[in-house]
């Protein structure tokens, strides 16, 4: 039964995938044809074509890699200085700049010079080139969202799941009292487990965050107020000075760091809590904030992941994970022994990830990812806009293909990187159980 769950997470993933891919490349089918750009081809993967179908001047397909997808658009890159489509050179970088601008004409037909990309405005071609990320943003964005408002997350209750016995700093390595530890003041107070705590020194409390900061800012005798079997009870706990986990902006325990504050004794129940729309928002905002971080600290870490590949380093938890891993995750989640809305909800939260990965990673204004095609326009208005404030000749299109050299070197590097991750993915994969 574990091997089919799992086959069966792979498989859904893999549908979802092949979607994502599919839904990017939608974004700049839909905008090119809206602008009028002739698209010869709109391909789901790479590699052999496993099924195709014309349509009108278009022709769909899907192919063997689930890797990727593209659509090509004629005209992606503008003629030589010489007005020329096609030259040859002996140079191995001038050829591929000849190679990749021949490849943009390729399909011409007879009609098709008012339908090159390169023709169009700046602002059009941005638009093109940002439609597929921008896909993958809304489809994360919606996912994300439907699972908050619909589902929910873990969240930390005024609600008493049990009550410390003793004083233990938090730093300690022990969870069993000593001899010489003091009572909590929990316990010598009367606090018990299903207590929930509406009120703190008698003013009503909304929520953990909110509770959890009065404790900290409180050292010496305070009033709780508390629900037990339908009744509420005042009990007089006086609160003592411990060191405990550390908490960010956000409210977030930061692990291993460490500040004396005010202590109850006492943890708090952990329930799945949907969201509101405001509170949705802000946690795909905070979402979309880590992820950029993430994209930032990439180079950071191939040495750690290549430790976890080739030698005996630990995989950590927010290791970078490719196609592979994200499937062995998919198939994880799917033999959670959990509830069967939490293991949707799960994987749902697993594709809103890389859907978002998607979006962050194209971004990067770098050839041949979108983003690098979006720096290209911009910078060719940057150069036109200029010229014109200073009266000067129109220096025309910025050919993008010179930088197809660069491109080359940026995709050798990406290649090496995906490769590395798949190693780690297969050799030590990050597991959430």
């Amino acid at each position: 039964m574990t091997v089919l769950l799992t086959l069966l997470g792979i498989v859904l993933f893999a549908v979802g995938l092949l979607f994502s891919i599919a839904w990017h490349e939608l974004g700049h089918l839909s905008t090119a044809k809206l602008f009028g750009i002739r698209v010869p081809q709109y391909m789901v993967g790479f590699g052999p074509t496993l099924w195709s179908r014309h349509k009108g001047e278009t022709e769909y397909g899907i192919k063997a890699i689930p890797m990727g997808g593209y659509i090509r658009m004629i005209g992606m890159f503008p003629p030589g200085t010489d007005g020329r489509i096609e030259a040859r050179s002996t140079s191995p970088w001038r050829g591929m700049i000849e190679d990749a601008r021949s490849a943009a004409y390729e399909e011409l037909q007879p009609g098709d010079e008012k339908r090159l990309f390169y023709t169009r405005k700046p602002w059009k071609r941005v638009i093109v080139m940002f439609a597929g990320p921008f896909m993958n943003l809304v489809l994360a964005v919606a996912i994300f969202l439907g699972v908050a408002m619909s589902f929910g997350f873990a969240t930390q209750t005024t609600e008493v799941a049990g009550v410390q016995k003793c004083v233990i700093a938090q730093s300690e390595e022990r969870d069993t009292c000593a001899p010489s530890d003091r009572p909590s003041p929990a316990h010598a107070a009367g606090l018990r487990e299903g207590d929930r705590i509406v009120a703190f020194d008698g003013e009503p409390v909304a929520d953990w965050a909110e509770l959890s900061a009065r404790i900290r800012d409180t050292i010496g005798p305070a009033t709780v107020t508390v629900e037990r079997d339908g009744q509420r009870l005042d009990l007089h706990p006086t609160l003592e000075k411990n060191l405990v986990v550390r908490k960010d902006a956000d409210g977030e325990a930061v692990p291993g760091q460490y500040v004396a504050a005010g202590y109850l004794g006492f943890a708090a129940k952990t329930e799945i809590v949907p969201l509101g729309f405001g509170e949705s928002v802000d946690r795909m905002g905070d979402m979309i904030e880590d992820g950029v971080h993430a994209v930032i600290a990439l180079p950071g870490k191939i040495p750690d992941l290549w430790n976890a590949t080739f030698g005996d380093g630990e995989r950590k938890a927010d290791s970078p994970v490719g196609i592979v891993g994200a499937a062995r995750i998919s198939g994880e989640v799917m033999n959670l022994d959990v509830p069967t809305q939490n293991i949707v909800a799960s994987f749902l939260l697993v594709l809103a990830t890389f859907n978002l990965s998607l979006f962050l990673f194209n971004m990067l204004p770098l050839l041949p990812l979108d983003g690098g095609h979006i720096a290209g326009a911009l910078w060719e208005s940057v150069r036109r806009n200029v010229a014109r404030v200073f009266r000067r000749p129109d220096p025309g299109p910025f050919d993008v293909a010179k930088l197809m050299p660069v491109a080359y070197v940026v995709a050798g590097v990406f290649i090496c990187f995906t490769v590395l991750v798949l190693l780690a993915d297969i050799v030590n994969p990050v597991k959430i159980s």
